[in-house]
């Protein structure tokens, strides 16, 4: 068994070579891949997608952060394209090839049917001088001198670097189509970067209670409003304006000092000005808030600084954004 050290420097050896062959992709940059981003941005088709093996696994993943950056993009798998697959291409379709070698038995005969039909096809493969790199209308160049794996064998810096190839493409894509993070949350409403993006306080507060009473009520009416409300806090209210708020910690306070609530009325242990945000606001400004105040619950207001409810830190974590 390898001791840790030796485990340690294969994993540090793998990184730098991982690491050395990304920071030569630069180096191999021409103006095909600016070519190919431009015909990219102004095809009226998709991306198609395709490769074999491990290419086909890394194809997957460039597909995925095209769509999700604006690029509309499909995989197709090489074999199956030369098997009935290859219906998928469509007449305004781009189709990215990508293939260590360049010289695949799929990929020869796959790239002069795309051809046929009168498709682009755009190369990412280390071998520019391969069957795929020269008949390719723009060849993105991933050369890499050695894989990672010991043997020179399994393909790890080659992989790495056509992900890389492929992020550098969707990014170029995504700053020329002006893709903004409204756009970004459109296609990704379910994650927690989406929320962050799209969720309001008016979403965060509209299963919630809304606790609230009188300056004037007893501190017994105060701590069942707390509890049945169940958001640690109360607003008070005076003439339809907000005028305080009580938290439970405020009621422990207070029992920590007297127990003689008979004496005193809201009013008496109330804050005063209590933090508020707008109903409109973004959820994560409300997160913001209650950061910077050290609280974890806001007092919600409409536009007409009209009391409407309570966000506890409790409904952003809920929804993922804590």
């Amino acid at each position: 068994m390898k001791n840790s050290n030796t485990i340690l420097q294969t994993a540090k050896n793998t990184i730098i070579l991982e690491s050395e062959a990304i920071k030569n992709l630069a180096i191999l940059l021409d103006d095909n891949f600016e070519k190919a981003v431009n015909f990219i941005l102004n095809a009226n088709g998709r991306v198609v997608i395709t490769g074999i093996g491990k290419s086909a696994n890394i194809a997957t993943k460039i597909v995925a952060t095209l769509n999700s950056t604006g690029t509309p993009a499909i995989f197709m798998h090489a074999a199956d394209a030369i098997h009935g697959d290859l219906g998928n291409v469509q007449k305004n379709d781009v189709v990215i090839c990508l293939s260590k070698s360049g010289n695949t038995p799929e990929i020869k005969v796959l790239v002069p049917l795309i051809k046929n039909y009168g498709n682009k096809i755009i190369a990412i493969t280390g071998n520019i001088n391969s069957f795929l790199g020269k008949n390719a209308d723009y060849t993105l160049n991933t050369f890499v001198e050695k894989e990672a794996c010991g043997n020179n064998l399994a393909p790890t810096s080659s992989t790495t670097a056509q992900l890389v190839m492929g992020d550098a493409l969707a990014i170029c894509l995504q700053e020329l189509r002006g893709f903004s993070s409204k756009d970004f949350a459109k296609y990704h409403p379910g994650g927690a970067l989406g929320k962050r993006l799209y969720l309001r306080v008016a979403d965060l507060i509209s299963k919630n209670e809304v606790p609230k009473i009188k300056s004037t009520d007893s501190i017994a009416k105060v701590i069942v409003e707390i509890s049945e409300k169940r958001l640690g806090v109360t607003a008070v209210i005076e003439n339809d304006k907000l005028v305080g708020i009580i938290t439970d910690g405020d009621i422990r306070r207070m029992l920590a000092k007297t127990t003689a609530i008979d004496n005193f009325k809201a009013k008496d242990i109330m804050g005063k000005n209590p933090k508020t945000i707008g109903i409109n606001a973004m959820a994560v400004e409300a997160l913001e808030k209650l950061e910077s105040n050290n609280i974890t619950q806001i007092l919600v207001v409409d536009d007409n600084e009209k009391y409407t409810g309570v966000v506890h830190l409790h409904d952003l974590i809920k929804e993922g954004i804590f």
